[in-house]
């Protein structure tokens, strides 16, 4: 099987490397190419645009940061919609919207019966019109976002959250089960990704609450190490305070996911509330409280440099 993977970021670069660990040969490309180098000494073929990585593949791999990129990469960035490079430039400073340099898009060197596994996080808009413009030319799609993080994505153990056709998601499968520990099919296209919002609006909340706790632990004087170790096996245990807790109390932020790109990912999970006239008053005071600390320019840290508010 011929594969190629585009966007090698904090989650990318470790999926990649699974899947040449795993003995599949692979042809990668990222914008900033530096970033290819450890993929190229571990086996990988390094293309030069878009185009030339997915030429003659079986199956195209995407991990990018955003909807723009996405559209950028796949379908050229001419093509790529301006409303979401302006949502993107609203809700997270960082927002990359310059991708003109990005070459002959992937979908000009695709093969009809090829299959682009999606796993960015965007709107389940965009992975439906994505979808449907691949599908002009006899190409298959799904969207494929995954959660667990950096370390999730090291061990090959993260959850990976489907929307598609159940016979693409079974040709992806192989190659899913190498990054992740949980497939879950939840329907068509688009439905991986609003799973995906559901799972943010989870880690705002969790996120928020880890550093509200601490934050009172320190104020009344409480050993901050000693209350998480008496209370993460209990009631109020979580994966965020397990694994999230130690940077906060150290102050100390190290990727795992980072806070700009939560940001973005909020203002999908917000505005599919609000598509449903639902509110969501715990994620807005998450986004407003990620939206100061993206103006101290915390934006590049990980999500859980949402303790720095308190401190703030």
């Amino acid at each position: 099987m011929r594969l190629a993977w585009i966007g090698l970021g904090a989650l990318g670069t470790p999926m990649a490397h699974n899947l040449l660990a795993a003995g599949y040969p692979l042809t990668v490309f990222n914008r900033t190419t530096s970033r290819c180098a450890p993929l190229q000494a571990a086996g990988a073929r390094v293309a030069d645009s878009p185009a030339e990585a997915a030429n003659g593949a079986d199956v195209l791999l995407l991990c990018v940061s955003d909807d723009h990129a996405a559209e950028a990469v796949l379908l050229g960035p001419t093509n790529a919609s301006r409303p979401h490079a302006e949502q993107g430039r609203q809700h997270c400073p960082q927002f990359r919207t310059d991708c003109t340099d990005l070459g002959t898009a992937a979908i000009d060197a695709l093969p009809p019966g090829a299959l682009v596994i999606d796993c960015s996080t965007i709107a389940p808009a965009t992975s439906r019109r994505l979808a449907a413009a691949l599908a002009e030319r006899g190409i298959h799609y799904i969207d494929a976002p995954v959660t667990g993080g950096t370390e999730g994505a090291r061990a090959g153990r993260l959850s990976v959250l489907v929307g598609g056709a159940p016979e693409q998601l079974e040709r992806a499968r192989p190659l899913l089960e190498v990054l992740g520990s949980a497939i879950t099919h939840f329907g068509p296209v688009g439905a991986g990704q609003e799973a995906k919002a559901v799972n943010q609006v989870l880690v705002a909340g969790s996120y928020a609450a880890v550093a509200e706790a601490l934050s009172l632990a320190e104020r009344l004087g409480l050993d901050r190490h000693q209350v998480v170790e008496a209370l993460k096996g209990g009631a109020a245990g979580s994966w965020a305070l397990e694994h999230r807790s130690a940077p906060m109390i150290n102050d100390h932020f190290p990727l795992g996911f980072k806070l700009a790109l939560h940001r973005k990912d909020l203002a999908i999970a917000l505005e599919a509330a609000a598509a449903q006239e639902l509110e969501l008053p715990v994620s807005q005071l998450v986004a407003a409280m990620e939206d100061a600390l993206l103006a101290e320019g915390h934006g590049e840290l990980d999500v859980s440099a949402l303790a720095r508010w308190f401190r703030s």
